[in-house]
Formats: structure tokens, C-alpha cells, sequence
């Protein structure tokens, strides 16, 4: 398995995160990343940047250091009827969108029938095309549920590295569970690192291994290939 892009990725402007974006694109090309997703945090998150930042990408360049650049943002699920905090027009504009459930913005440890609501409703949205790090341990979920809804509505599973590692510890057992949901009902995935440094962008290795452990089917992952990953988001 080689993964050739990362897309959920954070610079200096979700503020407890330590790298530009030039030097994200820079490390990316460095070790053979071929798609870099920049991921800022929505601006209801503290800390974020504000609504200007999502809705100037129109600025940036399409490639950096050789390394094709998409321009996202991952936004939070704000309430338990599903809505994010970006603008529907400034959503549509983006080549990308990771949902994401964070504290302080959501109550962690409710139930799993609110959170599985929060979720389920967002994908209703057509312009979420990642769910992120559905495997935090502060907000239970239905897996089944989701992981269906998902296939049925064409958005990508996240398997973030950064939950098998340092960040929503406990995450282990769930993302798991999912992955192997996922294979169960041939729901595509994408393997991400949720680098807050540029020397995180392209870890996959414990996410690499778990996958490999249950046997997920490569055709699955779509980030292993950049014609088809690039199809997808256009």
C-alpha cells in the first residue's frame, strides 16, 4: 500500500498548529506526498481563522513544490441538527470538507443517539465529502449507522493516524471498528494524518499497519491512487 496524498492537514492559522503552508507543501514534496489537503479549522473552533481565509483561496496556487494543492477546511458540526459553521455558498466554493464533531463547540460524552443524529443529519449536506475522526472517544456514535449512511451518500471515512497516536487518545478500539465496518459494507475511506506540524504530513505508519491487519481491500482507500482521488473531489 503507498498513500499518495494527505488531506487533512493544519497550518499556522488554526492557532495550535506550528507550520505555514509553504512549509507544509515543501515536507510534503520531500518525501513523495503528491496531493496535500490544507484543513484549516472552521472559525467557530478557538483559535481558527475567520470566514475571510475559506473564502480567498481563489489566490492560491493549484501546485506548490511539484505537489497538487486542494484548499479545504474542516468544519465543525455545531448542533445536533447537522449544521457546520461555514456559510452554504463559502462550502460550495471549497474543493473539500472534512465534518468534524470538537469540543468546546459540542458536549462530549452525550449520548450515542445524539451524536450519531449530529452526524447522520450533516450528511445530508452535499458539500461534506470527509467525515473526521469519527473514532474520539468523548462522542460515542452508532458506527453501523453512519458507516452505511456513508456509502449511501458518497463521503469518505477518515482513518486518522493522529487518533492512533497523540491526539483523542483511546480512539484505538472504535476506529477499528470502524475500518472494519467499512470493509464489511464497501465504504470508501481515506487515511489522513491531521499533521498540526509538517513533520506529521505523510504519517500514516500505525493507521498503515491496522489496515493492513484486517485486510482492507486497497480499492477502498482512495487516497492510494491520485487519478482517482482527484476524480472524486471534482
Amino acid at each position: 500500500m503507498k498513500l499518495i496524498a494527505d488531506l487533512h492537514t493544519h497550518t499556522i492559522l488554526s492557532s495550535h498548529a506550528y507550520s505555514t503552508i509553504m512549509e507544509n507543501a515543501k515536507y510534503a514534496s520531500e518525501i513523495g506526498i503528491q496531493v496535500l489537503g490544507t484543513t484549516d479549522h472552521g472559525p467557530n473552533l478557538p483559535g481558527a481563522p475567520d470566514l475571510w481565509h475559506f473564502g480567498n483561496f481563489r489566490v492560491m496556487p493549484r501546485e506548490l513544490f511539484g505537489v497538487t494543492m486542494l484548499y479545504g477546511c474542516e468544519a465543525n458540526i455545531i448542533d445536533y441538527e447537522g449544521n457546520l459553521d461555514l456559510p452554504l455558498n463559502m462550502q460550495s466554493d471549497l474543493d473539500m470538507m472534512i465534518a468534524s464533531l470538537h469540543e468546546p463547540l459540542m458536549e462530549g460524552n452525550q449520548s450515542s443517539d445524539f451524536n450519531t443524529t449530529a452526524i447522520l443529519k450533516a450528511m445530508d449536506n452535499p458539500n461534506i465529502n470527509i467525515l473526521g475522526h469519527l473514532g474520539n472517544p468523548k462522542f460515542k456514535i452508532y458506527e453501523e449507522e453512519i458507516v452505511k449512511k456513508a456509502k449511501d451518500k458518497n463521503i469518505l471515512i477518515e482513518i486518522n493516524n493522529s487518533s492512533f497516536t497523540k491526539s483523542r487518545i483511546g480512539s484505538e478500539e472504535t476506529c477499528i471498528k470502524i475500518a472494519k465496518l467499512c470493509k464489511k459494507f464497501q465504504t470508501r475511506i481515506i487515511v489522513n494524518s491531521d499533521a498540526h506540524f509538517c513533520y506529521s504530513i505523510g504519517d500514516f505508519s500505525v493507521a498503515e499497519k491496522m489496515l493492513m491487519e484486517i485486510g482492507m481491500p486497497e480499492e477502498l482507500i482512495i487516497n492510494t491512487n491520485k487519478e482517482r482521488l482527484l476524480n472524486f473531489f471534482r
